[in-house]
């Protein structure tokens, strides 16, 4: 054809179709491009373009009358399908709806108009020369590049918006952990209830699609949080516990000097805490009486977090109190703890507590000269009512996070 026409037929003119009057050869793409696999990136990055989901499955309906997959080469990329054609394509789209959307996509720059003299769609052969008016689809395939760049970029706002989620997701469920563990070892402060009631919220928005935005800021506080629980469960008083413990420790069991690092917090009802005091006659600190048959209050997770070695030795998944008894069982042999001191761990403990005390010792083995000796001394104190896992779990962690 030896002119190209802008002007749609009965219609006004506008900055859309001075755009492109020509298709430039610079700008079109060095290969095909699959027509599906297009419309597809352009759905993920309709957001840049401008158009909106009916658009797009308007612009389906169009690329749908093209007879290749592919867009490109030397075929001309004309459709010229009447407007009830179209219509019925669409699954019955009323006539209007059909050309406002075909408006939008013209709009945004995505097709050209090539109307007849009088405003007809068809297609005239003459020998070798082939003229078509219809709706072009060659500005799509132009900007296959562009459409493939915003999809991409696209895609990776939204892995970084997921990954930010799940950080933000475990910092709250350790948030929770926490406000949990240091109300066992610390009750009666209010920042617990603060944590508590901070990870509940946090909780509550996630259900929700949130912005990076809010994310960050999410996980600016709660990083702010978790830092004043472990200054308050690490701090200088848990530091006086662990001092006052490795003590007590060394005279129980002297034969074991690597002990003292394995186990450095047995709440304050040690040998020390026991002394009356000198105006009420009282004990110091409480002594908690053992129960052998509660699960620990300390979450399995952080128990997880602080034994890593135990991933080393046992294979099996452990999200269970009773996979950690298992893990347990399965890595007690190895370490050379007889039946019975383990039967006797178990009675004096109950199960969980004991299985905690391997999985601990498992991470420390190198340091213990005598483990079945070491777990008997563990099964008196725990028998007399001085003996609790928690700060030995949290001991653990804390040099992880130092090292």
């Amino acid at each position: 054809m030896e002119y190209t026409p802008i002007s749609p037929f009965m219609r006004p003119i506008s900055h859309a179709h001075l755009r492109v009057v020509e298709r430039p050869e610079a700008s079109v793409p060095g290969k095909p491009v699959n027509k599906w696999e297009l419309l597809r990136e352009l759905s993920k990055a309709q957001a840049a373009f401008g158009v909106s989901e009916r658009d797009l499955t308007v612009l389906q309906g169009l690329l749908s009358f093209f007879p290749d997959d592919a867009l490109g080469g030397n075929t001309e990329m004309v459709v010229f399908p009447s407007n009830k054609a179209i219509c019925e394509r669409l699954n019955g789209m009323p006539c209007s709806t059909m050309r406002r959307h075909l408006a939008r996509l013209v709009e945004a720059g995505l097709l050209m108009r090539r109307d007849s003299p009088n405003g007809k769609r068809y297609v005239r052969k003459r020998g070798e020369d082939r003229v078509a008016f219809g709706f072009d689809l060659s500005p799509l395939y132009c900007r296959a590049e562009e459409i493939a760049r915003a999809a991409e970029a696209v895609r990776e706002a939204e892995d970084r918006v997921r990954r930010l989620r799940e950080v933000v997701s475990l910092m709250r469920r350790d948030l929770a952990a926490l406000a949990e563990f240091g109300e066992e070892i610390q009750p009666g402060l209010g920042l617990w209830d603060l944590l508590s009631d901070t990870a509940a919220f946090i909780a509550r928005a996630l259900r929700r699609k949130l912005s990076l935005e809010d994310l960050s800021a999410f996980r600016t506080e709660l990083e702010t949080l978790l830092d004043q629980a472990r200054n308050v469960i690490d701090g200088p008083e848990t530091e006086k516990m662990n001092t006052n413990d490795a003590h007590f420790e060394r005279h129980h069991h002297n034969s074991n000097k690597e002990s003292i690092d394995l186990e450095p917090a047995l709440e304050k009802g040690g040998a020390a805490g026991r002394a009356p005091d000198d105006d009420t006659g009282e004990p110091v600190a409480d002594v908690e009486e053992p129960d052998t048959r509660r699960v620990p209050k300390i979450p399995l997770h952080l128990v997880i977090a602080g034994c890593p070695s135990l991933k080393t030795f046992y294979q099996g998944d452990v999200r269970h109190w009773h996979q950690l008894f298992d893990a347990a069982c399965h890595v007690r042999p190895a370490m050379g703890i007889s039946v019975s001191a383990w039967e006797e761990a178990q009675r004096c403990m109950g199960p969980e507590q004991a299985s905690i005390v391997v999985v601990a010792m498992l991470e420390r083995f190198s340091d213990i000269r005598s483990p079945g000796g070491y777990l008997r001394a563990l099964t008196s104190k725990a028998a007399a009512g001085e003996f609790s896992c928690g700060p030995m779990v949290m001991a653990l962690i804390g040099r992880r996070s130092a090292a």
